[in-house]
């Protein structure tokens, strides 16, 4: 099997493996206990909290323990909206690209709470205009919440700048990180933004553990009650799993540190892009393609006469994994509201397929990877064309 769907998930380590399976059979006390086999555990969840800390340039005590990512978002939204509300602070601002996670929640803060959403402007590769979400910030605002990078087309948002532009307004900046931490050099001792979250299992670390970055000095409404993460997250910690983030965080932090690393990653995602590209006549590329302008290790390719469900079934039968976008939208025919947004037409979002590299995907697998793209390509477009001709 070529994997090649790793925004959607990624192969734990096997460090992470063996340090989580310590954790649930040696050390599996709750870290709240005041016995010695609870404070051993309690310690090692410090670690944890120092390794992702330390991942993105943040104090240890910055970083609040979750199940995921899409509790980390509820908690950074739903928690900074709700104080704003007491201040009469209504207003969103966010983009047409964010996450499910993140834009459902917003129309649920709009019918639950009357948030005003506004969204910000794209250009046409699917980047949101910094300028126009300066212009956008008023007195009204509670909360600009605008992703760091796509997890359908790996585009890059300016977050420093917008991060920036919050901080000069009062205004608290968050920011989906869930597809650039853990792949990308991260400094929020750099850049001002307020809040970002993150997710273990997108880059080689457990499902069901997440965290969120809350800068010192900014004050949340916990969603969960109790006195667990300084009552900012009730319920006893996952042990294992917050262990399992910790080593994830070094191994990736450890990566990033040789600048060849990503740049290798790039250059294997660049060499499939463009023989697919080559081969398949009228195939395009959606969102940006220059140097920098999105993740290293993601390209969403558009298939004429070819609908991205039978595409990827076909790719799977020849045992290549892709996606059709979002992992959390699987099995569904609708057409992408991502790639709809940074203006593809219906018929060339539903043929569009995102493929996903990992920092162990090797050249022998880009080299079977992109035969079986061609062939099944080919396949598919015949197929296509016998059923139109019915």
């Amino acid at each position: 099997m070529i994997y090649l769907d790793n925004n959607a998930t990624t192969q734990p380590e096997p460090a992470v493996v063996g340090a989580m399976a310590q954790m649930l059979t040696e050390l599996w006390h709750n870290p709240s206990s005041i016995h010695r086999p609870g404070q051993r555990a309690k310690g090692r969840v410090e670690i944890a909290r120092r390794q992702v800390a330390e991942l993105i340039g943040a104090r240890p005590a910055e970083i609040v323990f979750t199940s995921g990512g899409t509790e980390s978002i509820n908690a950074a939204i739903r928690g900074a909206c709700a104080l704003a509300r007491n201040t009469g602070r209504d207003t969103i601002i966010t983009t047409a690209v964010e996450h499910f996670a993140v834009s459902a929640l917003c129309q649920a803060m709009r019918e639950e709470h009357n948030m005003q959403v506004v969204l910000a402007p794209l250009d046409h590769q699917g980047v949101v205009d910094p300028v126009a979400v300066e212009t956008l910030i008023d007195e009204r605002t509670a909360l600009v919440a605008i992703q760091w990078a796509n997890n359908e087309t790996g585009a890059i948002h300016p977050i420093e700048r917008i991060a920036r532009a919050c901080h000069e307004r009062g205004v608290i900046c968050y920011s989906d990180a869930t597809q650039w931490i853990g792949k990308m050099p991260t400094d929020v001792g750099r850049v001002p933004i307020d809040m970002c979250t993150l997710s273990g299992h997108k880059f080689h670390g457990p499902k069901g553990v997440g965290a969120i970055y809350i800068r010192k000095g900014i004050s949340l409404a916990p969603i969960f009650f109790g006195s667990q993460e300084r009552s900012r997250r009730g319920g006893t910690e996952n042990t294992s799993g917050c262990v399992g983030l910790g080593v994830a965080a070094m191994i990736a932090q450890q990566w990033m540190d040789d600048p060849n690393n990503p740049q290798a990653v790039a250059a294997l995602r660049d060499r499939f892009e463009r023989a697919i590209l080559v081969r398949i006549q009228g195939a395009t590329v959606n969102g940006p393609t220059a140097p920098g302008s999105r993740l290293w290790n993601t390209t969403n390719i558009a298939f004429p006469d070819a609908e991205a469900e039978i595409m990827l079934l076909t790719l799977s039968e020849r045992g290549l994994c892709a996606s059709g976008g979002s992992a959390c939208a699987s099995g569904s025919i609708s057409v992408s509201p991502v790639l709809t947004a940074i203006g593809c037409s219906e018929i060339r979002a539903g043929s569009s397929v995102r493929f996903s590299l990992s920092r162990h995907t090797t050249d022998a697998e880009i080299d079977e990877a992109i035969e079986i793209v061609v062939g099944c390509y080919e396949r598919v477009r015949a197929l296509s064309r016998k059923q139109a001709s019915i």
